[in-house]
C-alpha cells in the first residue's frame, strides 16, 4: 500500500492532538503538508480515517485502531533503533503501568523475584489514568487491570487473582469501628466514585438500595474527599496496600463480589521479557504451572 512511517506519525500526531494545528506543530511540519499527508495514507487504504468538523478532528473506528497500532509500531522502532545504536548497553526497562494499585502485598515480592531471576532487565512501574490505552499504543509493555477491557484485540490477558473488596470510611465515623461491613450499611451514604477506577459503580448495589455518588479525578482527590468525611468508598484489597492514609480506615465488605486482577500483555510483544514476566507473576500467585496461563484473544 505504499505506506511510511510519516504517514503513521501523522495519524499518531492527529489522534493525540485533535487538530491539524496542534499535530503541525508537534511534528514541526506546516499545515498543508500534514493535511497532504493525512490525505495520501486515506487514498492509499481507500478507508476514511478522520472525521473533519469546524472547530476537532475525531478519528473514525478505523482511524482509532490504526492509530493504537501507529503508536506501538513507532514505539517498537524507536526501540529498536536505540537498541542498534548501543548494542553492547543494558536492555531497556520491562514497563508496567498500573492505574490505581499495582498488586498490593504481592507487589514487592513479585519485584524482587524478578529482580533475582533477570537482574539484567530492570522494571519500571509507571502509575497511569489509562494503562490499558499505554499498552495499546506501545508506551508499556505489561498492564495491572482490575476491570476486564471490552475489546481484548491484540491483547493477552492472564488472571492473576481476586482481591475482596473493601469500604473505606474516614476515622471518625460511625461505622468505623466495624470489623465487616455490607452494602447496605454504606445504601445511605454519599459514595465517592474514581473516574481512574471504575470496580465500583452503583450496581454494586440492589435496585432500589443504591446510594448517591459523586465523582473524583484521580486517587489523591478520592482519599481526601473520604478522609474529610464528605464520603465513603468502595475499592479493592490492593488500595489499602499502595495508599495507606491516617484519615482514612479501610473495613472488609462481606457480601461485595471480588475484583478480579488481571496482567495484560501485548499479543505481540515488543520486549523480549515480557512472557518471562507473566510466567513469573503466574507462579508467584501459586498457580501450579504456565501452562494455566489464561489466554484470551480475539
Amino acid at each position: 500500500m505504499n505506506v511510511d512511517m510519516r504517514h503513521l506519525r501523522a495519524l499518531a500526531a492527529i489522534g493525540d492532538e485533535g487538530t491539524v494545528t496542534g499535530a503541525a506543530r508537534a511534528l514541526h511540519i506546516t499545515q498543508p503538508a500534514l493535511s497532504r499527508t493525512l490525505e495520501q495514507l486515506e487514498s492509499r487504504l481507500g478507508v476514511r480515517l478522520v472525521e473533519r468538523t469546524t472547530r476537532r478532528l475525531e478519528l473514525t473506528d478505523a482511524g482509532l485502531r490504526l492509530w493504537e497500532h501507529a503508536h506501538r509500531i513507532l514505539r517498537q522502532l524507536d526501540d529498536a533503533l536505540a537498541e542498534a545504536a548501543a548494542p553492547a548497553g543494558p536492555p531497556r526497562p520491562l514497563r508496567l503501568a498500573f492505574a490505581w494499585a499495582a498488586l498490593g502485598r504481592h507487589t514487592v515480592p513479585l519485584l524482587r523475584a524478578w529482580r533475582q531471576r533477570r537482574p539484567e532487565v530492570r522494571v519500571e512501574i509507571r502509575r497511569l489514568d489509562d494503562p490499558e490505552a499505554a499498552l495499546r499504543r506501545g508506551l508499556a509493555d505489561l498492564a495491572f487491570l482490575r476491570v476486564r477491557p471490552h475489546d481484548t484485540t491484540s491483547l493477552t490477558l492472564v488472571e492473576l487473582a481476586s482481591e475482596p473488596r473493601l469500604a473505606a470510611l474516614p476515622e471518625h465515623h460511625h461505622l468505623a469501628g466495624r470489623a465487616e461491613l455490607t452494602l447496605a450499611d454504606l445504601a445511605d451514604q454519599m459514595v465517592a466514585l474514581c473516574s481512574t477506577a471504575a470496580t465500583t459503580g452503583v450496581e454494586l448495589w440492589p435496585r432500589g438500595r443504591r446510594p448517591v455518588t459523586m465523582d473524583v479525578p484521580g486517587v489523591d482527590e478520592w482519599l481526601t474527599t473520604i478522609a474529610t468525611g464528605e464520603a465513603v468508598g468502595v475499592t479493592s484489597e490492593g488500595t489499602s496496600h499502595h495508599h495507606p492514609h491516617p484519615g482514612v480506615r479501610y473495613i472488609p465488605l462481606a457480601d461485595a463480589a471480588p475484583v478480579p486482577v488481571y496482567l495484560a500483555r501485548p499479543t505481540d510483544p515488543a520486549h523480549s521479557a515480557t512472557v518471562d514476566f507473566v510466567r513469573l507473576a503466574h507462579h508467584h500467585f501459586g498457580h501450579s504451572s504456565p501452562s494455566d496461563i489464561h489466554h484470551r484473544r480475539t
